[in-house]
């Protein structure tokens, strides 16, 4: 598993002298693993040393492997980690097909090859024709789908969610919960889901971690 999955190694995370996250995990390709909690028990904190951008107060050891390669010895840019958080963050200067054509890594070369690349990720999700729209006229769900089809694009090794579906209404949260996760099960993509949902956590189907209870 260590060769293909997410593994997180005797992590503990502290800050002002509490401990926050003490635990080892793995994940396999394609499965969840669901972080939950209150706020300001670790969920976060968590994600973010995945990721290698947590900073602050806190204090942190442990190593996070993930398609083999241990990320903890690299800087965030190298660790080709996934995140989607709760707002989709598209780059408002540029079309939706813009903001997947940006994503996508520097071997894809010549224009209309990331061109054909970005128009094909909005073909898998369901928004054919829409790459010239402003990321501004999209509904929610729509701008949810295109910050996903972004993410798969730059080709990650984990895929981190920081409860990207919260700002979504009911009934579009659970079609682009199961969008998410059947799109990292196609790709082998090792998940880390951080959430307050139960049902967030039901629809993952995977292993569940409680931090500060």
């Amino acid at each position: 598993m260590r060769a293909h999955g997410l593994v997180l190694d005797d992590i503990r995370i502290e800050v002002a002298g509490r401990t926050l996250v003490a635990l080892s995990a793995e994940v396999p390709p394609g499965r969840v693993l669901t972080v939950m909690g209150p706020s300001g028990s670790g969920k976060s904190a968590l994600l973010a040393f995945v990721g290698g951008f947590l900073d602050g107060p806190f204090r942190a050891q442990g190593r996070v492997f993930a398609g083999g390669v241990e990320l903890t010895r690299l800087p965030p840019e190298h660790r080709h980690a996934g995140v989607l958080f709760q707002d989709p963050l598209l780059l408002p200067h540029l079309s939706v097909a813009g903001n997947l054509v940006f994503a996508l890594p520097r071997e894809i070369n010549g224009r209309a090859a990331r061109r054909a690349a970005a128009l094909a990720a909005l073909g898998r999700i369901g928004l054919e024709g829409l790459g010239e729209r402003d990321p501004e006229t999209l509904s929610g769900g729509e701008k949810a789908r295109v910050a996903l089809a972004r993410v798969l694009l730059s080709r990650p090794r984990v895929l981190l969610l920081d409860e990207p579906f919260s700002k979504l209404d009911r009934a579009l949260r659970g079609q682009i919960r199961a969008l998410v996760f059947d799109q990292a099960l196609a790709a082998g993509l090792p998940v880390l889901l951080v959430t307050h949902d139960e049902e967030d956590a039901a629809a993952a189907g995977g292993a569940v971690i409680e931090l500060g209870r």
